[in-house]
C-alpha cells in the first residue's frame, strides 16, 4: 500500500517536472514526501537498504510520469490548458496547509520574513522572464554539446529539486526544452519501432543530460539537508514564499490562455481546482498513520 501510495506521488512529480512553470519540489513537499525524499538521497550509501526502499517507488512513478504520461499533459494543455492549469494549482494550493503546520506556533522572526519575500520575489521574477531567452538550443554532436547538456542537467536537476522552482522553466528559458523533451519523445518513440525515430540520436542528448541530472540532485540533496539542520523555520518560510507564488507563477505564464474564458470554462476551472487540492490533501496524508488508524 505505501509502495503504491509512493509510486502514485513519483508520478505526480514527474508530470509536474514536465510541465514549465510547475515545481516537482513544490509536489513533493505538498504530498508530504520531501523531506524522507532528501533523506533517502543525501544518506543513500550510508543506510543503502531504507533510501532504496523509499527512493524506489517514488522514481520508479517519476519515470512512468515522464514517459507515459507527458504526452497526454501536453495533449490536455493543448485542448484544455485553462482547466490543466487550475488542476496543477489545485496540486500546490493543496499541500500549503501540511506546510504551515510546520511554522504554526513558531515565533516569526525577521530571517523567515526576508527568507518568504526573497523566494517569492525570486518565482515572480522567474515567470516574468519566461520567454526571454529567444531559439532552443541546437546541436552539432561534438564535446562541446555534450558538455552543455551535462551543465544543463544539473542546472535542470538542482531547480527541480527545490520546492516552487520549475526545472521546465529553467530548461526553456536555457533553451533546453524543447530539444530534451523531443529526445524523450523520439527514444520512446524508437524503442517502439516508430519509422523515423532515431534512438540514437536521442540518447546523444540523453545521457550527458541525464548523468548531469544525478550529479545536480545529489549536489543540491546535500545542500538543503545542510539548510534544514541550520536554518529549519526559516527555510520552511522560504518554502511557503516559494509555494504561495507558484500558483501565481502558472498563471503568468499562462496568460493568453486566461484571456478568452466563458462560463463553462470557469465552472470547470473550479472543478480541476478542486480536484487537484482533493489529490494534494489525499497524497499529502501518511499512509502508514492511516493504516495504524485502520487497525485500530
Amino acid at each position: 500500500m505505501i509502495f503504491i501510495f509512493d509510486m502514485l506521488k513519483g508520478m505526480v512529480m514527474g508530470i509536474a517536472n514536465v510541465i514549465p512553470g510547475v515545481s516537482g519540489g513544490t509536489m513533493a513537499v505538498s504530498m508530504g514526501i520531501y523531506d524522507k525524499l532528501i533523506g533517502s538521497i543525501t544518506h543513500l550509501f550510508k543506510d543503502l537498504k531504507k533510501s532504496i526502499i523509499t527512493l524506489l517507488p517514488i522514481g520508479l512513478g517519476m519515470v512512468i510520469g515522464i514517459l507515459a504520461l507527458a504526452r497526454v499533459i501536453e495533449f490536455m494543455f493543448e485542448r484544455i490548458p485553462v482547466q490543466t492549469n487550475t488542476f496543477f494549482i489545485g496540486l500546490i494550493a493543496g499541500g500549503l496547509p501540511m506546510i504551515i503546520k510546520e511554522v504554526k506556533g513558531q515565533k516569526i522572526k525577521l530571517s523567515g520574513i526576508v527568507g518568504f519575500l526573497v523566494f517569492f520575489v525570486l518565482v515572480i521574477g522567474m515567470a516574468a522572464l519566461d520567454g526571454a531567452s529567444g531559439n532552443n538550443a541546437e546541436f552539432s554532436k561534438g564535446i562541446t554539446d555534450i558538455i552543455k547538456l551535462f551543465g544543463a542537467g544539473i542546472v535542470a536537476a538542482a531547480t527541480m529539486v527545490i520546492p516552487g522552482v520549475s526545472g521546465s522553466m529553467m530548461l526553456m528559458l536555457l533553451g533546453y526544452y524543447e530539444p530534451v523533451i523531443s529526445a524523450v519523445n523520439e527514444a520512446v518513440d524508437g524503442l517502439r519501432g516508430v519509422e523515423g525515430a532515431s534512438f540514437a540520436s536521442a540518447l546523444f542528448v540523453l545521457i550527458p543530460f541525464g548523468i548531469g541530472v544525478v550529479i545536480g540532485i545529489f549536489a543540491i540533496a546535500k545542500l538543503i539537508e545542510w539548510l534544514f539542520s541550520k536554518f529549519k523555520l526559516t527555510v520552511y518560510w522560504a518554502i511557503i514564499g516559494l509555494i504561495s507564488a507558484s500558483p501565481i507563477a502558472i498563471i503568468m505564464m499562462n496568460s493568453e490562455s486566461f484571456k478568452s474564458i466563458n462560463a463553462l470554462t470557469v465552472i470547470t476551472a473550479i472543478i480541476a481546482l478542486a480536484a487537484g487540492a482533493v489529490i494534494a490533501f489525499f497524497l499529502g496524508g501518511d499512509p502508514e498513520k492511516k493504516e495504524k488508524k485502520e487497525e485500530n
